[in-house]
């Protein structure tokens, strides 16, 4: 009893000599520790993370009973080891850091008469879509440019309109399988090719439609549009989280909350607004992996 007073006392006379900096360090180690747990989960790199700890595991057991040999082997393997991971992982490494830059820049949203007339016509278009169970997948572009997937299909380059839209997504029209891309309110490509995701957790009723456009949101921040050809429903992606069956208002409102920037927005943020947005994504990061199978 008398040592867990003791070590109560102690850590409460540690906590009486934190301060900001040290409450700061603390809250940015937890974040970094939090996204390479969620970097090995989203790249289902579990058994390789496994792999790795015994690795580690094996060389502390060498250096403690002095193999020296083993050691020697052991701490150059790990020295190419890091070399490997990089060459291994380096597609995922380049989007967690475009990822990490687009956080940071100054607006994720977009304004002007164009991007709003272009949500109109998108709702329109869907909500039309959704009755006649015609399946359409149509992306949002944000900070992140979708060059490398625009050159996969036809550049467009045309203002945004439902009628057209619905055009491009009718059963028998030559793009209609492929993703239409809208870059600052205008049609920019159509008949694009996604990346697929990753994930296992998916609901089965998903189809590929939903599975790439779960895909892109994972490695983009593009807001990703589905209208399902089976049910007529309609979902959007954002961030790796599919929000499914939206009625036409919620979509509308949906659409412009991610895209129409706010007033608010406009201003500087400090230090202090951006350790708020890296706190209120560690949370909003576990939300989404918990939602997204639903």
């Amino acid at each position: 009893m008398e040592a867990i007073k003791t070590a109560l006392e102690r850590s409460l006379n540690l906590l009486a000599t934190m301060g900001i900096a040290d409450i700061v360090d603390i809250l940015l180690v937890a974040y970094l520790i939090y996204k390479a747990i969620w970097f090995v989960r989203r790249t289902n790199s579990y058994n390789l993370a496994k792999g790795i700890l015994v690795f580690l595991i094996v060389m502390l057991i060498a250096n403690l009973f002095r193999l020296k040999m083993i050691s020697y082997v052991l701490r150059k393997a790990a020295e190419l080891g890091l070399i490997a991971l990089v060459i291994l992982f380096q597609p995922e490494l380049r989007r967690l850091l475009e990822r990490m830059g687009s956080s940071f820049s100054a607006s994720r949203s977009q304004s002007g008469t164009e991007m709003d007339s272009a949500i109109a016509h998108t709702v329109l278009a869907c909500t039309e879509m959704s009755a006649s169970k015609t399946g359409a997948l149509i992306i949002f572009e944000r900070n992140v440019k979708l060059n490398e997937i625009m050159s996969t299909g036809t550049i467009i380059n045309a203002d945004t309109n439902a009628e057209l839209i619905k055009n491009i997504f009718f059963n028998k029209a030559p793009l209609h399988d492929g993703a239409l891309i809208i870059r600052a309110g205008r049609l920019a490509a159509a008949g694009c090719v996604l990346p697929l995701t990753k994930s296992t957790n998916l609901s089965k009723e998903l189809g590929m439609r939903h599975r790439a456009g779960i895909g892109l949101s994972e490695q983009s921040d593009a807001v990703v549009v589905i209208v399902s050809e089976e049910t007529g429903a309609i979902s959007v992606a954002v961030d790796g989280m599919l929000k499914r069956h939206l009625t036409a208002a919620t979509f509308e409102r949906l659409l412009r909350s991610e895209l129409i920037v706010e007033e608010a927005d406009d201003k500087p943020r400090g230090f202090i607004q951006t350790l708020k947005k890296l706190i209120k994504g560690l949370t909003n990061e576990t939300d989404k992996h918990n939602e997204k199978t639903v």
